[in-house]
């Protein structure tokens, strides 16, 4: 990318000046008249522009003043004749960063430009530094974990959080759905508008389309009265749909609609409502073999996948579990005015022998229960790792031993070549560890598969 976008008529002055900037350390593309430069700008951001003011077509001024709304904080140099110096005047006070009279020594030129530079840059640096203020004082849901899929996950939020685009999330039940949506909403420019979230599979197929588009009153047997659906509700703000793939075919027809012309129809009236929402759908199935086996539109499904981000389930999360309880414990004590206890070596061992077919969901309930009862209830593994504290140490580490050899086999879907990345062992100290324990790898290649 350069640094600097240079516009001049005049060839031989184009050519000195990007010699006196590139003889300077900076990268500069040249341009004959403003619409080249405007057509470039669509593609990247330099950090400075330098035009001359007087240009064939679109004048320097007037492209200043179309820059300045696309961004204000974009320095905009202007080159100017003797007989422009009132214009120039003018400018700067339409924003342009300096003015530089003809004739002029490199120096001021390659001094200006630099100082533009700083300051472009600065500016930059301070957007990145508040927008990523903005995400830790957010209030609401974390998402916490220190494994290497939560981290690519928060960084993914993160780069596309403020954007336009619609969301597609795909994770079991209990994954933390909602979270990462709202995550998404609250570091993006719609956070002062509502987040409306709906579950699709929780809502009669006989409603879900007065739900969702709203209704006139008298569109049908029992509307009294007016109704904003949903997306009307969500106007500049984010609209979660989860569990998409419960949506009935003709809601889905409907919402291809306006996923591709941003307008709706309340049921009952003609009048068409303009749309400035973002949508986030859920799903916990393959959407694409949904797709392909007639059950969800496959038009639907194409529009919906332009950015897909997967959850995790949190048997893949192994590293995460502690801190996550932690976490749950302190919110379950804050919500019920209770202590928070330190959890006994026994209860780590528990959390960590479960499957957690639940997910985050059920483990938070886990929390929940423990600040109530004071104890681990309800979870599958409970009396198995109760057991195991009447084994000798050896029995223990070997039944640990088989628990993390598992766990590493489902993250890595079975292969052993990444399972032995992951637990840093050889090829055949893992096989014979396997041998010993009873595993088979084949269980877990089937697993992933379905």
């Amino acid at each position: 990318m350069s640094q600097v976008f240079f516009i001049d008529d005049e060839e031989d002055l184009r050519f000195a000046n990007q010699q006196t900037l590139e003889l300077a350390g900076i990268s500069v593309t040249c341009f004959a008249d403003a619409e080249s430069a405007l057509t470039q700008l669509a593609v990247e951001t330099p950090l400075v522009v330098i035009t001359d003011i007087r240009l064939p077509g679109l004048s320097g001024h007037k492209l200043l003043l179309k820059l300045m709304q696309q961004d204000p904080s974009l320095p905009v140099i202007l080159i100017t004749g003797h007989g422009d110096i009132s214009l120039a005047v003018q400018a700067m006070q339409d924003g342009a960063y300096d003015f530089i009279e003809k004739p002029f020594a490199s120096v001021r030129l390659t001094e200006s430009v630099k100082r533009a530079i700083e300051k472009r840059m600065l500016t930059e640096e301070n957007k990145t530094l508040k927008k990523a203020l903005q995400a830790k004082e957010t209030l609401g849901p974390r998402i916490i974990g220190t494994t290497k899929a939560i981290v690519e996950l928060r960084e993914m939020i993160a780069q596309i959080a403020d954007t336009p685009a619609d969301i597609l999330l795909f994770g079991e039940t209990g994954t933390g759905k909602e979270l990462v949506a709202r995550s998404l909403h609250e570091q993006s420019s719609r956070r002062t508008h509502n987040f409306v979230a709906i579950n699709c599979g929780a809502v009669p197929e006989n409603l879900i389309e007065s739900e969702l588009f709203g209704h006139e009153k008298g569109a049908f047997s029992g509307a009294s009265g007016r109704r904003i659906g949903k997306f009307e509700y969500a106007q500049g703000g984010t609209l979660f749909l989860d569990e998409i793939e419960s949506m009935p075919m003709q809601a889905q027809i409907k919402l291809l609609r306006i996923l591709q012309e941003r307008t709706l129809e309340r049921l009952g009236s003609n009048k068409e409502i303009l749309l400035d929402i973002r949508i986030i759908a859920a799903t916990k199935v393959d959407l694409k073999q949904a797709a392909n086996t007639g059950v969800f539109r496959q038009d639907l499904y194409y529009r919906l996948n332009i950015v897909t981000l997967n959850l995790p389930p949190l048997r893949q999360r192994f590293d995460d579990i502690q801190s996550l309880f932690h976490h749950f414990l302190l919110v379950a004590a804050a919500r019920y005015s209770k202590a928070a206890p330190a959890l006994p070596p026994q209860d780590v061992q528990t959390l960590l022998a479960h499957d957690w077919p639940g997910n985050v969901r059920e483990l938070r309930n886990a929390a929940e229960r423990y600040i109530l009862l004071g104890k681990l209830t309800g979870l599958s593994s409970v009396n198995e790792a109760q057991a195991t504290l009447t084994q000798n140490l050896s029995e223990q580490v070997e039944a640990f031993e088989k628990i993390l050899i598992e766990q590493a086999l489902t993250s890595c879907n079975g292969s052993i070549k990444d399972t032995m990345h992951q637990l840093n062992l050889a090829r055949k100290t893992l096989y014979d560890k396997m041998q010993k324990h009873q595993i088979d790898k084949q269980a877990f290649k089937e697993q992933a598969v379905k």
